[in-house]
């Protein structure tokens, strides 16, 4: 389930804070992996166990100590850290959700009355990933954001919204969207981008297997799911939320032996520093 809301500030916040130069490469001591789908160049993996930074509602200086900073596909990534770019690819962005339906009406899933809209998420479309068709038309869209990342010097993706299956009133499968997910890892490998699975817990064996290198997870801790990630991948980075598991419930957290290494509490709307909402944390 999709649980952090995507307000993207992106050019507000550049314009308040400048665009920042595209980060260095990844350093030497980084691990690496070399996927199943991709074996003639190595995928650098983030730092394990360091700080980072879920910055999907706007782009702004990384806090102290952070090293690991994700952003939206339409900013510029951080200086001197590794980044993580974020991309819808299984629905529509809020701002695109009318353009890209006019442009592709054959790609969102439709119904009488128009597109099929996220029940918890009413300006977004589900992609319609039925048919093989259809899915490589996706491939061909999504993977050139992909590729965009790659060439704006982000060091991986996150692909979000893989579980859009749920939500689409028997329209969609699981094997649908895995197989999509497949051909979206094959993409970021061939941008030289490593590529994370975001939720989807019970699923996350599978989505290994197609070649995903990390996980970047949503309320793992409150939903009691952060094992199924944390036996699978080398990495996980889990965002806590303060409105489900509040500052008490995040020290805790923090103290739990068995949570993933990289842990921080935001606020939900993922708001930019100055804003009244703001909230970032981190474990001690």
């Amino acid at each position: 389930m999709k649980r952090a809301a995507v307000a993207l500030l992106a050019v507000a916040s550049l314009a308040a804070c400048g665009r920042a130069t595209p980060a260095p490469q990844p350093p030497a001591h980084s691990p690496t992996h070399h996927s199943a789908t991709q074996t003639h160049s190595a995928i650098h993996l983030p730092p394990a166990g360091v700080g980072f930074d879920y910055q999907l509602g706007g782009p702004y200086a990384p806090p102290k100590g952070v090293r690991i900073v994700e952003r939206d596909r339409t900013a510029q990534p951080a200086a001197g850290v590794y980044n993580i770019c974020y991309v819808n690819g299984f629905q529509t962005q809020p701002e695109e959700s009318r353009s890209f339906a006019a442009q592709h009406p054959d790609l969102v899933l439709q119904t009488p009355k128009g597109p099929l809209v996220d029940p918890g998420w009413p300006d977004e479309y589900l992609f319609d990933t039925s048919t093989p068709a259809k899915r490589s038309a996706l491939t061909t869209i999504v993977g050139g954001w992909i590729a965009g990342c790659g060439r704006d010097g982000f060091s991986a993706v996150e692909v979000d919204n893989l579980d859009s299956f749920t939500r689409s009133k028997g329209a969609l499968t699981a094997d649908d969207n895995l197989a999509l997910a497949g051909a979206y890892a094959k993409a970021a490998h061939a941008a030289g981008l490593g590529i994370a699975q975001k939720n989807t817990a019970e699923y996350s064996a599978k989505v290994h297997a197609l070649g995903y290198d990390f996980a970047i997870t949503e309320s793992c801790y409150q939903f009691s799911e952060c094992a199924s990630y944390t036996k699978t991948y080398p990495v996980v980075l889990d965002v806590e939320y303060g409105d489900e598991l509040g500052e008490d419930g995040f020290q805790r957290a923090c103290a739990d032996a068995n949570r993933p290494r990289a842990m921080i509490l935001r606020d939900h709307d993922l708001s930019v520093p100055g804003d009244a909402d703001y909230l970032y944390r981190t474990c001690p």
